[in-house]
């Protein structure tokens, strides 16, 4: 069992890292290098001078941090992520169906992805959309702790509303779901130094790659893994 989700996640991981990567290149990637733009700009403020008015939300950008250079060293740095992302993700999936101990093939896991997509993505992005570079933020660890609460609360709330068999389990569900967000997430300033409208294109753009990461993910881990089962 073991060798088969070592087999088949691996072999997900590299269609999660074609698909992904060839859509980031058309999507994210122009928004993120656009953004940037903005970002350098204020930089070069910054150093004249003016960044206690210049720069929005306190936010300040250390020039000497080190970042791949754009073009094949970018690209290759993004491909391993999410090489590494799609094997992550595609052996999370085939544990959990392995534990709830239905028949795994590609249909369910394409059933599994998107649920992994609406908790750990969807949901919490209501909260904390995906942010551009330069975009002013709350404590970072603050975030990680509502960011992370709210995939365990989406995740189970999403179990109960699903695999609930009373309707009580299924309103707890609901109420698991809403919980996170009626507490709300760290505040964050709404000044950028990029346009309203980049951000918006960003979200939209990040979640339909994330959607493609865990569909892709679990649907073709699932089938993989029928493969290699009845192989066996």
């Amino acid at each position: 069992m073991f060798r088969g989700i070592v087999f088949s996640a691996v072999g997900a991981g590299l269609a999660v890292c074609l698909a992904v990567t060839v859509l980031q290149a058309f999507t994210t990637e122009p928004l993120i290098l656009h953004a940037e733009r903005f970002e350098q700009a204020e930089s070069a403020v910054d150093e004249h001078g003016a960044a206690g008015e210049a720069a929005p939300g306190g936010h300040h950008h250390d020039a000497n941090a080190w970042q791949p250079a754009d073009g094949f060293e970018r690209t290759a740095f993004t491909a391993v992520a999410n090489l590494l992302m799609g094997i992550a993700v595609s052996a999370i999936l085939l544990s959990l169906m392995l534990i709830r101990g239905t028949p795994v093939d590609g249909r369910r896991g394409l059933l599994w992805g998107a649920g992994g997509f609406v908790a750990a993505s969807l949901l919490p992005a209501l909260g904390l959309p995906p942010e551009l570079p330069s975009t002013p933020s709350a404590d970072l660890v603050d975030r990680q702790v509502w960011w992370l609460a709210t995939v365990a609360a989406s995740a189970g709330g999403i179990a109960l509303i699903v695999l609930g068999r009373h309707w009580a389990l299924r309103a707890v569900g609901v109420a698991i779901l809403v919980l996170p967000h009626a507490v709300g997430a760290p505040p964050s300033s709404h000044e950028v130094a990029y346009p309203g409208s980049l951000a918006g294109q960003f979200v939209i753009a990040s979640l339909v790659v994330s959607a493609v990461l865990w569909t892709v993910a679990g649907a073709t881990a699932g089938w993989l893994h029928q493969r290699l089962t009845r192989t066996a």
